[in-house]
């Protein structure tokens, strides 16, 4: 399964694991899941961390480098196709630009989207799991 995660499920996954259903925890364990992560998700920890809404054990560019590293996840950059996608989602999605940018993302690439934001989980026009 080739799945997308969502800044939440990103940080519960390397920090908090309970905080994942059993569901995503045995998706983020099994050897044939690819495990994306977008680039806008580094942009949304530095300003979480930024605005101490969470606290990190070290700098957040470290954190967020070793997270990926340590766990074999790909980032995904932000090009203008997936822009584009974003500001021109089908049907009614929230502002949230991060959030337009990681469905557009799983969109393009065709991944499932983990995650635990209801405003997400309810856009019918990704693939989710929660």
């Amino acid at each position: 399964m080739d799945v997308l995660l969502d800044t939440c499920c990103l940080i519960w996954a390397a920090s908090e694991p309970e905080q994942l259903t059993p569901k995503v925890a045995d998706v983020l364990q099994a050897e044939d899941t690819a495990v994306g992560v977008s680039v806008i998700s580094c942009a949304e920890l530095a300003c979480l961390a930024d605005r101490q809404r969470i606290v990190l054990d070290r700098h957040w560019r470290q954190w967020f480098k070793e997270v990926i590293e340590l766990n074999g996840w790909q980032v995904i950059d932000i090009d203008l196709q997936i822009v584009e996608e974003a500001y021109s989602l089908p049907g009614e999605y929230h502002r949230d630009p991060a959030d337009r940018i990681i469905a557009a993302t799983a969109r393009l690439k065709h991944l499932t989207i983990l995650t635990a934001d209801q405003k997400i989980l309810d856009y019918p026009h990704v693939e989710t799991m929660w």
